[in-house]
């Protein structure tokens, strides 16, 4: 089960009344209670020219459970990995901040708070590995029935692909109704939906977390 951190110090605000525009604040801290009040409240973190903002897109990309189509093409290329949960999240993690990559947007400051957050048992990745090698990934917060997809990457081609149809296979399906993974940036065919769908406090406060990442953290 995760671990509840201590409560944040900064006051929100409420992305419903912030007004027009993606970016709702800047400012605030990296804490881990700072962290899940915003994951609670519709936010998530993204530094914007050196500057801590705190986003809330409207419209969102959204994928339900149920709505990832998978190509027969792409069935066959995901036999090809051994999907693994939560076993090297800081590598996924890190490789995902490398900052070699092009339109990189993760600051050692982001790195280092969603690595204590997977300590804490809030955030998890799905991993794609062969040969016994890390080839892909995905990591994001999971928060109740709202999972967060933060980044993925891949060093071979559909690596990346494969976690994503293995965190949407992760939830039960008798248990998918209404749960919805969020991938950021988008990976597969996500539905366009307004931010209010994530904000919901029933989504966020009431479904479980997928019994995958309730697990003993690496």
């Amino acid at each position: 089960m995760p671990c509840e951190p201590p409560a944040s110090v900064w006051e929100l605000p409420d992305p419903a009344t912030a007004g027009d525009g993606d970016l709702v604040a800047v400012g605030a801290d990296l804490e881990p209670g700072t962290i899940l009040a915003a994951y609670r409240a519709g936010l998530f973190p993204m530094p914007v020219e050196g500057v801590l903002g705190w986003w809330s897109p409207d419209p969102r990309a959204v994928l339900p459970l149920d709505g990832l189509r998978v190509s027969r093409s792409l069935r066959r290329s995901c036999r090809g990995f051994e999907i693994r949960i939560d076993t090297a999240c800081a590598d996924v993690i890190a490789a995902c901040a490398d900052p070699a990559r092009p339109h990189g947007w993760i600051s050692d400051g982001i790195r280092r708070a969603y690595t204590g957050l997977h300590r804490l048992g809030w955030v998890h990745s799905v991993e794609a590995w062969a040969d016994d090698e890390l080839v892909g990934g995905l990591y994001g917060v999971a928060v109740g029935g709202l999972f967060a997809g933060e980044s993925m990457f891949h060093r071979r081609t559909d690596a990346s692909k494969a976690a994503l149809v293995a965190l949407v296979s992760v939830q039960p399906r008798r248990d998918r109704d209404g749960q919805d993974a969020v991938p950021r940036p988008a990976g597969g065919r996500a539905r366009p939906s307004v931010a209010g769908s994530v904000r919901s406090a029933d989504v966020v406060g009431r479904r479980p977390t997928p019994a995958a990442f309730d697990q003993p953290m690496s």
